[in-house]
Formats: C-alpha cells, structure tokens, sequence
C-alpha cells in the first residue's frame, strides 16, 4: 500500500513547503507513513559538483578532468563547501544541529579532496592514465549532492516530530560492491513502512555504474527501481510545475491547463525533448511492472497532477502537449557518394556522436544527406564536426542553430491535423525547415528559427489545444479509489 515519491532539486531548497504541502499532505489515507522519498541534490549542486547541465560550464569534475596539471578545482570545491554551508545556515539557524550538518558534508567533502589528490598524484606517473579512473571520480561527485540534501531532510523532519531516517545508497563507506538491486535489498530490510518514513539519497553505488548509463538521470532510476522492488502502489514525482499543456509563460496561465492523463509514450517524448516528466530508462521499469507514475506540483498540494499509465489512450484524439527545446544544433553532412550506402554513413556519424556525449533530438535522411538535430553546446558540435571531417574528408559539412517545437499527445490520428498545425505555423509568419511525424501518432516535430520559438508554442497551442474543453479535467481519485481497492 506504500507510495516512492521523488523530490527534485528546486523543490528540495524549499524545505517548509516540502514539509507542509507533501509531507505532512499525504496520498496514502492520511497517514504520515507507508512512503518512501527519494531526493535529488538542491538545486545548482550537482551542476557545481559535475558541470552545468545547460551551459557546460565545468564544475570541479570538469575542472579535475580537463587538465592533471591544473588545481583549480581545489578552488571550486572550497567554493562548493561555502555554497553547502550556506544552504545548512538557512535550514538549521545557528543552533546544534547546524554543527552536525556542516560536519557531515565536510567529511564528505574531504574525503573527495584526499581521493582527488592521492589521483592526482598517481597519475602524474606514467604507468597510470587519468582518464581510466574519472568515471568512478564522476560517479564520487555525484554522490555527495544528495547525501547533502537527504541527510539534511531527515534530520529536519526528526526535529519536527515525524520518525524520519537516513538511507545512504551512495556505499560512501563500504568495501563492497554489489548490484542496484541487492543495494536497495539491504538498505531496506530493517525499515518499518508502518513507523519510519525513509528519506533516500537520489544516487546509489552500483559495481556497474548509474552514470555510464543515465548520466544525469540517476535519481530516477533510483526512484523507479525502489518503485519496482517494492511493488508500490504508485509511484510519485514531486516538481515545482504541473505538466501542462505548455509553459505557461508562453501561452498565458488561463490557456494552459494541467494534462490530468497521459501514458509513457507521451512522457517520452518529453524526455527527448529534454522536458523529462521521468528519464525514458526509469519508465520502461514501471511501464513494464504496471507501476503508474502521478506528477504532482509540490505548492499546489491539493492537486491531483498528471497520472501516466502504459495502457492510457485519450478518448477523442486530440494534441495533449506543446512542448520544445530551444539552442539546438542542426548538423547537416552531405556527401554524393552517400547514396546507396546510408547505412554505413549513418551508423559512423552516430557513433562519432555518441563518442562526445551529444543527445540526438532527431534526424532527417535523403539520399546524400543525413541531418542531426543535437542538444548540446557548441564546443562539442565543433568536436564533432572536426572529428567529421577528417573521417568525410569529401563531404559537405554545415551547421545552423534551430528550435525544435513538438506536439505530443496519446493518440493524435486526427484527419488533417499535420496541415492545421502546419497552417497556424504560417499564420503565425513562421517558415517550418523541416517537419517529423511518425506512424505512432504520439508526436509531431517542426524545426524552426531559433527566433521563432515563443511564437510557434503559442499558435500551435491556440489552434491545437485552445480549441478544445478543457472541463473534462479528469478525476484522478476514482483511478486511485480503484487501485487501493
């Protein structure tokens, strides 16, 4: 009967409306018990423990990792202590409990620094390569954000009379390596749903490796994995927005209007977009287990929120979602000899892509033409391109910045839909550089200029979405009614 619940990082730097509106606001019949809260790091610092998630901007990983000779990650972890202590001031005030959470992370923090020395050190020898031993470093960074913010969660709520306690998957201080799964197993063996409210860290030591596989995404296979092991009733994400219709700063908060129901397909989509409702890895788990996963707005705690199940389909087809990324790269490699041999083009150019970590939104092919649309920075496009060249040494390389707009909906086969959205598009002055639309029926892309990004989200969510009853906001507790019963 017990709910895993995820808190995200922005959510997480509010702790009295954590506390108040999901808390002590819970969806299991009252009770304070019978949840489970995995927790991400606050906001901004995994991106000063790792590097910018957006900008790329290095944090001390990336400082540690791009040169054995520079020490200036050692200044950016001082600065992150500082950071840490700040956040500690705010939700302890200058009283005992500040001293153990300023200790806390400063043995964490330490032990980091030692690791990162006695590293560097080794690998100023000529037999030891740095670069075989940053995946474990990355990994070690990680870890030490949401330990920061679990332990800190437990601790408060234990000051404020509910039985909370500290579950560290990060083995921080064990000799063993074990799978996911046997972590989690032994982390939960002795806690009593009925009379502990576990407060877990948002990443968890494994002998294979969270981030080699979900890089940032970690916290969510944490909180999916639990869900699954422990045949929860459901799972819950906790974020400081609804899912909606669209951004609500684009199209106006009276137009947009909370999703209610979707399924995963619709939640995957959003993740390649870059909008993650819940990485597309965590929710093959659920999907497969049957496990609905509900997103839920942490300062509208009355609200039901977005329910996503495998087996959801809309009752009229209809667009669910307008939804997007801006900054994204367009790298077109064109070459006459490509025809009758795309295979073997498209299999190199993917994996030079991969090779530097760029995330693929999409792509078009001709006949002499493969076009990739990448979310990354610039830097790593011009990688790319470099390391294009030289392999496609006849070929024609270019690239263009574009934003790519999406519509997204459970089941979207409505006769004539591609050419309504495509006519608000040119209504709205915007020339479409390149349109996708699978045979599933769950999405429609249109690449546009960068500029035109606001403009298209709001004629494609007037003509869309707008246009239909939103009263039929469905009601979320009779699907829960169901599932206590």
């Amino acid at each position: 009967m017990h709910t895993i619940e995820k808190i995200g990082g922005t959510s997480m730097s509010d702790y009295v409306s954590v506390r108040d509106n999901i808390i002590l606001k819970s969806s299991n019949t009252g009770s304070l018990y019978q949840r489970v809260f995995v927790v991400s790091a606050y906001g901004g610092i995994t991106d000063k423990l790792l590097e910018h998630k957006r900008s790329g901007q290095p944090g001390v990983y990336g400082l540690f990792a791009s040169s054995i000779e520079d020490r200036s990650w050692l200044l950016a972890l001082e600065q992150l202590k500082c950071e840490m202590y700040d956040h500690n001031l705010l939700l302890f005030g200058k009283d005992e409990l500040l001293i153990r959470a300023n200790n806390f992370i400063d043995e964490r923090l330490q032990d980091a620094q030692k690791c990162l020395t006695d590293l560097h050190s080794l690998c100023m020898h000529g037999h030891f390569a740095l670069d075989a031993h940053l995946a474990t470093v990355r990994e070690m960074l990680a870890s030490i954000g949401e330990a920061h913010s679990a332990w800190n969660m437990a601790e408060l709520l234990q000051r404020d009379g509910i039985n909370a306690c500290y579950v560290d998957l990060t083995g921080w201080d064990t000799d063993r390596h074990m799978s996911l799964d046997d972590r989690i197993s032994s982390a939960f063996q002795d806690i009593n749903l009925d009379t502990q409210l576990p407060v877990v860290t948002g990443y968890a030591h494994s002998q294979d490796g969270l981030m080699s596989s979900f890089d940032r995404g970690y916290s969510e296979m944490i909180f999916s994995r639990l869900a699954v092991l422990t045949n929860a009733r459901e799972a819950i994400i906790h974020k400081e927005f609804h899912l909606s219709s669209a951004d609500p700063r684009l199209v106006g908060e009276d137009n947009t209007v909370p999703i209610g129901r979707t399924n995963y397909d619709v939640a995957d989509q959003l993740a390649n977009l870059g909008m993650e409702a819940i990485h597309p890895k965590a929710a093959k788990g659920l999907r497969k287990h049957n496990v609905p996963l509900r997103v839920k707005n942490t300062f509208e705690p009355e609200h039901t929120g977005t329910l996503i199940t495998g087996d959801y389909v809309s009752d009229t087809p209809r667009v669910e979602i307008i939804a997007g990324c801006r900054g994204v790269y367009a790298l077109e490699l064109f070459d006459q000899d490509m025809a009758g041999s795309i295979e073997d083009y498209d299999q190199e150019i993917l994996g030079l892509i991969k090779r530097f970590r760029a995330h693929i939104v999409s792509k078009d092919v001709n006949a002499n033409t493969i076009t990739h649309y990448l979310t990354t920075n610039l830097k790593t496009v011009k990688r790319i391109r470099t390391a294009l060249a030289a392999r496609f040494p006849e070929a024609e390389l270019d690239q263009k910045k574009v934003s790519i707009v999406s519509a997204i909906g459970s089941d979207m086969e409505v006769p004539g839909i591609l050419a309504k959205a495509v006519s608000a598009l040119a209504d709205g002055g915007i020339s479409v550089l390149a349109i996708h639309q699978s045979m599933r029926q769950v999405d429609m892309q249109f690449v546009i200029d960068e500029a035109d990004y606001d403009t298209a989200v709001q004629s494609l969510h007037k003509a869309l979405v707008e246009v239909h009853d939103h009263g039929r906001a469905i009601c979320l507790s009779s699907y829960s009614a169901q599932r206590l019963s």
